[in-house]
């Protein structure tokens, strides 16, 4: 789950996000991919992160408080990617999410993904996920013009986002068999079908 790096969050607010920042940033987060999977994410240690990056431990601490921020800084660098991806690209209002695209990469780093689940780390991930997707949902239904009151429209987003992590979770258990451009047409009929009927 790489994505570039786009913002700061947390202690890593005070950041300046030069080149060589972001360098060293993706460089930690491609130690920490490439070592879960090699083992387990408890078992990878500061060092370990350290000795495969080849970056110092004061460079580190002053990005990150430890694995976890580095991993979960990780995980919302792509979620912003993916979530922004649509607006960015010019796509159709008729499109709320990138389903096609995000299952296909999902394909592509399955054995990343199992990392992941092996690490207990699913629910975290899913967690930063909704709340990004249900954003990106909510500003969609906007740009798509849909008379909506506020309240009732940021409920129908997370609702739509947490369905579409339930789909992915069944396409996922079922062997990733069913093709994304298949699953993409899927959940936009399910989502607009659902939203004619407010």
């Amino acid at each position: 789950m790489k994505a570039k790096k786009t913002k700061n969050k947390g202690p890593r607010s005070h950041r300046k996000t030069d080149r060589r920042i972001l360098r060293t940033r993706d460089t930690l987060g491609d130690a920490l991919v490439a070592l879960m999977h090699e083992k387990n994410f408890d078992e990878i240690t500061v060092q370990d992160l350290l000795d495969r990056a080849g970056v110092g431990r004061s460079t580190f601490y002053v990005h990150y408080r430890d694995k976890q921020d580095l991993f979960l800084s990780d995980v919302e660098d792509f979620f912003e990617n993916f979530s922004t991806a649509l607006t960015r690209q010019g796509a159709s209002t008729k499109r709320l999410l990138p389903v096609k695209e995000l299952f296909t990469h999902i394909r592509q780093v399955r054995e990343f993904y199992s990392a992941v689940v092996s690490a207990g780390k699913m629910n975290d991930v899913q967690a930063l996920g909704r709340g990004f997707f249900a954003r990106s949902i909510d500003e969609r239904l906007q740009m798509a013009g849909l008379e909506i009151e506020l309240v009732r429209r940021s409920a129908q987003a997370h609702a739509l986002a947490g369905s579409f992590f339930s789909l992915l979770d069944w396409w996922i258990d079922k062997g990733m068999k069913a093709d994304p451009s298949e699953m993409d047409e899927l959940f936009h009929r399910m989502a607009w079908s659902g939203l004619a009927m407010r």
